[in-house]
């Protein structure tokens, strides 16, 4: 009882920022006594640290407490189809060194190596004692990858290891700490959840456009993956094509249409996986995905919110924030066309994370485990 209510504290924190003892009282339920005994054992462990008191109110002036950036470091990997992210961070989910690699397929050899030298470059940059507060590795990765060959225009063989080989038990052999993993669309919503914007809606759907897109739902401020894992699979739902017929979300908002388009089109597309900023895609072509992809991401919310009342649509991704805002207008505007007597059309907005939303999806895994509440 005693390990729940200090993640309640924590989640709390993270969730709503610095507070004083007696807001927090209030907001867990708990005694102020109690919730003193547990600010103080916290802050003894440096997980919390002091802010600046609040004075002019009546009585002895406030302290707020809030999380110590400090108190604990846990490491992100994300596995992609183009490229791969291993990321560092703080108890509040900065960044503090990262490394990163592209390649035309993964490999788990490759992985493997990327992810032990890389963790080794990257805890090197930190102290001794900040050292020994990492407290685990988090892995995104697409479930069942192999299965992505043909559409990544390769033999099967070449990605059939995936099938045979356990990647997290490996890590955690080499590197001697606990690790984790999550697809990586659910890891990107749970980024949303774990280190996103403080206002939005405790229920949403969640929208990641990578080289697949994928998502996530979020109910209760608890994400939704289903009995398999696999819920929130929004890169696989049905919607109409222009000229006919139907095909899966992927095949209208993901980054690969755009670099198939690009390559059609005779132009260079490693820009596409990249950070987003490095970007240079022709106006025309990407203004044209833009559209099409909105509209494949409209009628995914219409059919979604007919089976789930969601208030709040989140649209995220490895792009850039013009290209993002452009998304989430044309997805509005589609939406808007559409007959939706019957439901309550949900606000489109952007994703709070950004293009890192996976790697620290990633890392979000071990704080959580050991941290906060579900």
């Amino acid at each position: 009882m005693r390990a729940q209510n200090e993640r309640l504290v924590l989640t709390i924190l993270r969730r709503h920022g610095p507070m004083a003892k007696a807001d927090l009282a209030r907001s867990t339920g708990l005694s102020a006594q109690t919730v003193s005994v547990i600010m103080r054992k916290l802050e003894d462990e440096g997980l919390l640290a002091k802010g600046e008191p609040v004075r002019g109110r009546v009585g002895q002036p406030s302290v707020p407490m809030r999380l110590a950036e400090e108190g604990a470091f846990f490491a992100g990997l994300k596995i992609g189809r183009r490229s791969a992210d291993l990321v560092l961070t703080d108890f509040l989910g900065h960044v503090r060194a990262r490394a990163r690699i592209t390649y035309a397929y993964p490999t788990p050899d490759a992985t493997v190596r990327f992810a032990r030298e890389s963790f080794g470059q990257l805890a090197a940059q930190l102290s001794p004692a900040q050292r020994d507060r990492i407290g685990g590795l988090g892995v995104a990765m697409p479930f069942q990858l192999w299965d992505w060959a043909v559409s990544l225009g390769l033999d099967p063989l070449k990605m059939s290891d995936w099938q045979s080989r356990d990647i997290c038990a490996e890590l955690a052999d080499d590197l001697a700490l606990p690790v984790f993993m999550q697809n990586d669309a659910s890891a990107a919503c749970g980024a949303e959840l774990v280190f996103g914007s403080s206002d939005r809606s405790p229920d949403f759907l969640y929208f990641y456009i990578g080289y697949f897109a994928g998502g996530g739902v979020v109910l209760d401020n608890q994400l939704f993956t289903g009995r398999t894992g696999n819920a929130g699979a929004l890169g696989s739902m049905p919607v109409p094509q222009p000229g006919g017929g139907t095909v899966q979300l992927i095949d209208m908002a993901s980054l690969c249409v755009l670099e198939r388009t690009m390559s059609e089109d005779g132009h260079d597309t490693a820009c596409l996986w990249e950070p987003p900023a490095a970007w240079e895609v022709p106006t025309d072509l990407l203004e044209d995905w833009v559209t099409r992809a909105g509209a494949g991401l409209a009628h995914a919310v219409a059919s979604a919110i007919c089976v789930l009342d969601l208030p709040e649509v989140r649209i995220d991704g490895w792009i850039p924030h013009p290209v993002r805002a452009g998304l989430v207008a044309a997805a509005s505007e589609a939406l808007a066309r559409m007959d939706l007597s019957g439901v309550v059309p949900p606000r489109v907005l952007p994703g709070s994370v950004g293009p890192d939303a996976r790697v620290l999806g990633a890392a979000s895994l071990p704080l959580s485990d050991r941290f906060l509440i579900e």
